[in-house]
């Protein structure tokens, strides 16, 4: 890899979830672009074939996000599964699981959400599944 995108990725690293979330949109609205799911957690959403839009209502959802619920008596090992789940810094995997209901991770499969939902209530924390279109 390229010692600049070497830096970019340290100093990118280094952010908190808020300021990664304000460089997403400035990158959003510099290149005219969306990001279907938040890039720290690198699963980006398939796009829709064309005239998918009444069709996928009749489906039901298409993607998912998983909430942490409630934390409950094992905030620590909430933390490690959250951190292992998102890819988080602990400072910001600490932030997430303090700041509960707070999604773990958006838009992403069904099969994903109930992944996550298995790992983080193993743990000892509550995780609702949403569902949307």
């Amino acid at each position: 890899m390229a010692t600049k995108t070497e830096e970019i990725i340290e100093k990118i690293s280094e952010l908190s979830v808020l300021e990664l979330s304000e460089l997403i949109k400035a990158l959003e609205d510099k290149f005219g672009v969306t990001a279907a799911a938040p890039m720290m957690m690198g699963a980006m959403m398939p796009m829709a074939g064309a005239g998918g839009g009444e069709a996928a209502a009749d489906e039901g959802p298409s993607s998912y996000d998983a909430i942490l619920a409630e934390v409950g008596g094992n905030k620590i090992q909430v933390i490690k599964e959250v951190r292992a789940i998102t890819g988080l810094g602990l400072k910001e995997a600490k932030d997430l699981v303090d700041g509960a209901p707070k999604p773990i991770k958006e838009d992403i499969s069904e099969d994903e959400a109930k992944d996550i939902k298995g790992k983080i209530e193993a743990a000892g924390a509550k995780v609702e599944i949403k569902g949307h279109a």
